[in-house]
């Protein structure tokens, strides 16, 4: 059970493979009979155990591996889908997207030099590092540069959860009001790099940019921060450059 929101474990999910892979579900890993983890802290033990082997397997391929993470309709998807249109052809990048229903965002993804991999949550809200593990048995990793993970919409469980990333980056919109990082502290204080994204629109909106970059320092002051819009463009070489520079020699 998730220690946040309280959403059963293990659930049924799905890896859905486009791209360079045929397309496919693969059956899900249902335990036999009734099965309960009582232990809060066993569940996590376990998935760091995972995630630990994600990690040395992203190593072991010389591989930056991004962990995306917000609440829905922060923009993750149209920054990943400008990124690899840009900085995708510079380096190959591959995606892995989550979500409890539905492939529609790694179709939004997907490019002919892109692999993209959809795993459906079914009940999960967010990702753990076993999905991630078998999402990547799917995907040929030679040449890879770019492991992009995008987690499910949810501002609260994602933080418990490590997948093996080497960085942590989550989005806060312009269109979500500038109070989230007090409201979800967890999420912001686990972040490596934080997206304050579609600025273009903030004036519209009415969002304080100040009052946002403010909070995010006060509760994420080990966060990188970069400011962008990936409908206008603007911030979107900041991004690039973060990219380049954790790239592992």
């Amino acid at each position: 059970m998730c220690l946040e929101c309280g959403c059963n474990h293990p659930v049924p999910f799905g890896v859905k493979v486009l791209s360079v892979i045929a397309p496919g579900l693969l059956k899900p890993r249902v335990p036999d009979g009734p099965h309960t983890i009582e232990v809060h802290a066993s569940l996590l033990a376990q998935n760091d155990d995972a995630a630990a082997r994600n990690r040395a397997r992203f190593a072991s391929h010389g591989m930056l591996a991004l962990n995306l993470l917000s609440s829905p309709g922060a923009g993750k998807t149209t920054l990943l889908s400008r990124t690899v249109d840009v900085f995708g052809h510079e380096q190959r990048c591959a995606v892995l997207v989550g979500d409890l229903e539905t492939d529609n965002d790694a179709r939004r993804i997907h490019r002919p030099h892109l692999p993209v991999v959809q795993i459906t949550t079914g009940t999960a809200c967010h990702l753990d590092a076993e999905m991630i593990a078998r999402g990547l048995d799917t995907l040929s990793l030679d040449g890879v540069r770019v492991m992009f993970i995008e987690n499910v919409g949810n501002l609260v469980c994602p933080a418990a959860f490590d997948l093996g990333e080497t960085k942590r980056v989550v989005l806060l919109s312009a269109t979500e009001g500038e109070d989230k990082p007090l409201k979800y502290p967890p999420i912001f204080k686990s972040a490596d790099l934080v997206l304050l994204t579609k600025i273009d629109v903030a004036d519209a909106l009415g969002f304080d940019i100040a009052t946002a970059v403010e909070n995010i320092r006060r509760i994420a002051p080990q966060a990188e921060l970069i400011q962008l819009s990936a409908r206008s463009g603007e911030g979107m070489d900041e991004w690039h450059d973060f990219l380049r520079h954790h790239l592992p020699v």
